[in-house]
């Protein structure tokens, strides 16, 4: 007899390996898509400003978290959280493009958590990446679930739905019917309703359809995801063998010694020329204070990848590697004096013409560096490899860029400016007729309006007369509707408390907002005698 042919299990292709079996659709996660979306609707596609990321950055991670596996979730996802929650705060008051770009990835970074992944900066990439394809798969999943659970009057589920409504609307409309007061309430507040619904479809776009469609499909791409995408550190094989010496312990231990002198006999050079002395008329600051600073930064980075490169692979197994940690360890305190060095020109700088954003900028980019050397020195101490280097640093320079955009640089600078020209000192003067300043700038700058200097004092009244037709151009001084959802969303609350403050001190600006001739002029005059601190 023959035997029946055995049944033959079909090979998975190459893409049903790499996807998970997708787990089961909740409704709590397709009510979370359908919210972002329309959260992402409101922020970018209907907003106008800063304030509607705000929003968007307060309730999506809500959301997110609700359509979330919480269960898998990671704790550090609370971390981002609270960095979205101090960003949304940041752009209620006075946003930036950078913080709203570091609101996403914070937003992106929250959902891998949720996914159960750790995030890295460049893993991150991956995961947003990956989101596409993801994204479609699970809503094609979201569409056999519903062809399979809401296919209508195969039972009296649906029956039992409709029924109960239809009658609860009929007799309800009954009751409103007969009472003439509700019918006026009811008419009123339909007829707004009606209002507000033909408004939106006035400004509807054809094109927002799409828009919708893409936010969902990334959502549900970051909500579904379909692996860990990352750089995976694979740890250093252990060898059984006894320690080998390494072929380039010599070069490597002469290079830290000759970089030692070098580095010594330039910290003395640099400690007679910088340090303690009076600068003559004419001396070149930006040359030594922002060139130099930068030369001396790079510097710093370049140590940096060095002690990463000699301290690793072959020479991490050399017996004689106590000896050139020590090397290690004088050329660091070195590197430190350097970035002491690297800071005393930035100050030299800010003590020349007072406090800028670029500024701001070198002393958080500078902050960067000396953090990523720590790591390098914290690496060799623990005996960490490259890839934790690499993670450590990205993740260093990634939350420098969270913290600057989190700090109110023009407030900072403009109140440090301000205090020295009221205290006599002119000079930094000249960062308020070439640098734009925003609303919590211009806020520091009131005192000014008393200036003992004639020529600043009138120049600031001049500029407070221009920044108040501005802010008259777009609608600031008018009291804010939550109603109308644009002019809400550009809303900034220091643009708010910059019109209250300019109106309290309107005595002071306004014959220069009432006459363009002498606004013009006050303002050139003003602009004129500050850039001899240029």
């Amino acid at each position: 007899m023959e035997s029946a042919p055995e049944t033959m299990t079909p090979e998975p292709s190459p893409i049903e390996e790499f996807i998970d079996e997708p787990r089961p659709v909740r409704w709590r996660e397709a009510l979370a898509v359908l919210l972002v979306v329309v959260l992402c609707d409101l922020a970018i596609y209907r907003g106008a400003g800063f304030a509607g990321y705000a929003v968007l950055f307060v309730l999506a991670p809500v959301c997110l978290t609700v359509g979330g596996d919480v269960s898998r979730g990671r704790r550090v996802g609370w971390l981002f959280a609270a960095v979205l929650l101090a960003l949304a705060l940041r752009l209620a008051w006075c946003g930036s493009w950078l913080a709203v770009g570091c609101g996403f990835f914070c937003l992106v970074a929250l959902t891998m958590c949720l996914a159960g992944q750790m995030p890295q900066v460049l893993s991150l990439i991956g995961f947003t990446g990956q989101s596409l394809a993801a994204g479609a798969i699970g809503l094609n999943h979201y569409g056999e679930t519903a062809r399979r659970e809401l296919q209508p009057f195969k039972s009296s589920t649906w029956i039992a739905v409709i029924m109960p409504v239809g009658a609860l609307g009929l007799f309800g409309t009954i009751f409103i019917l007969a009472n003439p007061d509700l019918v006026s309430l009811v008419s009123k507040e339909w007829q707004l309703w009606l209002n507000r619904v033909s408004e939106w479809f006035v400004h509807f776009s054809i094109l927002e359809i799409p828009f919708w469609i893409g936010t969902a499909w990334i959502t549900v791409g970051l909500l579904r995801p379909l692996e860990t995408f990352g750089v995976f550190a694979r740890p250093r094989p252990t060898s059984a063998l006894a320690p080998q010496p390494a072929v380039l312990y010599p070069a490597f231990r002469n290079t830290l010694v000759c970089l030692i002198a070098l580095f010594a006999v330039y910290l003395g050079f640099e400690f007679q020329t910088l340090w303690f002395r009076v600068f003559p008329k004419g001396f070149y600051y930006s040359g030594y204070a922002h060139e130099g600073a930068a030369w001396l930064t790079f510097a710093l980075a370049l140590a940096t990848l060095t002690l990463s490169l000699i301290f690793r692979g072959q020479m991490l197994d050399d017996p004689r590697l106590p000896g050139l940690k020590r090397l290690a360890w004088v050329w660091s305190a070195l590197n430190l004096l350097l970035a002491v060095a690297v800071f005393n020109r930035l100050f030299i700088y800010v003590g020349f013409n007072g406090m800028t954003q670029m500024r701001m900028v070198g002393f958080f980019g500078s902050s960067a560096v000396v953090l990523g050397f720590l790591l390098a020195v914290y690496k060799i101490a623990q005996h960490r490899d490259f890839v934790w280097l690499i993670r450590a640093d990205l993740w260093a320079l990634t939350a420098t860029v969270i913290a600057y955009s989190l700090t109110p640089v023009d407030l900072i600078v403009m109140r440090h400016n301000t205090r020295r020209i009221m205290a006599g000192d002119s000079a930094p003067s000249v960062q308020i007729s070439v640098h734009p300043i925003d609303a919590e700038g211009i806020r520091e700058l009131l005192p000014l309006v008393e200036c003992p200097d004639e020529i600043v004092r009138d120049g600031v009244r001049a500029y407070f007369a221009q920044h108040w037709t501005r802010l008259v151009a777009f609608g600031a001084e008018r009291p804010l509707e939550i109603t109308h959802w644009k002019e809400f969303s550009r809303a900034q609350i220091s643009e708010r408390l910059l019109v209250k403050e300019l109106a309290e001190h309107r005595a002071a600006w306004e014959l220069y907002h009432a006459d363009s001739i002498k606004q013009h002029e006050a303002w050139n005059r003003f602009k004129e005698y500050a850039y001899q601190w240029y």
